[in-house]
């Protein structure tokens, strides 16, 4: 079955809402796509006609398992495309998401196939999310925030929780990025802030906001390595 743009824009979007809430409203997946209620209760007439959705009336509703495996295709797809553009054709980070948007609604399964081979079958995109495979299992690691990392442990950035083109451009300036091996050295009490230290850097202090944004995995016997370039 075809979807249009929009229709896998929806159906992506509240894949992504379906990971902070059980079932997704109206209004939520209004602000999620920043257009009006009315327009997304048009849509999922639509959708739920289509059987991608599972509709609870008054209280809101859920990807049927036909709408899972589609959104995790359009997934798959988008973070294959950033992945190629970051590691093929040298963007950086927080340079890909839109074009990744739009390259993502390329009805072509054999092009996506031919080019999950050509890059080796990348289990992570450059932010850290995994990649659903072919059928649609994602490879999940043992992470923490790193607001949560205990002092003097050195631990490597697995993931972001935000791909903002604002965000990205702050961890870059900070010389943070997926793969950089960092430890927190103190605690500030009085807001939250941590200081963090990068091998060749002095150390420096970045926010509580920005610490809960970062996912990181502890790692053991290894020297900091410094950062992105």
């Amino acid at each position: 079955m075809n979807f249009s743009t929009s229709e896998e824009n929806y159906i992506k979007a509240i894949y992504h809402l379906q990971h902070s809430t059980e079932l997704v409203t109206t209004n939520e997946l209004a602000a999620e796509l920043q257009t009006k209620a009315a327009s997304v209760t048009d849509m999922l007439k639509k959708l739920k006609a289509k059987k991608i959705l599972n509709y609870e009336p008054y209280q809101g509703f859920t990807l049927s398992e036909e709408g899972r495996k589609v959104a995790l295709g359009i997934v798959r797809k988008h973070r294959l495309w950033e992945y190629f553009l970051v590691q093929n054709l040298g963007f950086g980070w927080d340079e890909v998401h839109e074009i990744a948007e739009e390259l993502e609604h390329i009805n072509s399964p054999i092009l996506i196939e031919k080019l999950d081979a050509y890059l080796s079958f990348p289990k992570f995109d450059p932010h850290g999310d995994p990649i659903p495979d072919i059928n649609g299992k994602m490879e999940v690691t043992k992470q923490i925030n790193l607001i949560d990392l205990e002092l003097n442990r050195e631990a490597e950035v697995s993931a972001v929780g935000s791909q903002s083109t604002e965000l990205l451009e702050l961890l870059r300036h900070k010389n943070i990025g997926i793969g950089t091996v960092l430890e927190v050295i103190r605690k500030f009490s009085f807001d939250n802030s941590i200081e963090i230290r990068i091998k060749n850097f002095p150390p420096f202090s970045i926010s509580q906001q920005l610490a809960q944004t970062l996912f990181v995995n502890p790692v053991y016997g290894s020297t900091i390595v410094g950062s992105i370039s």
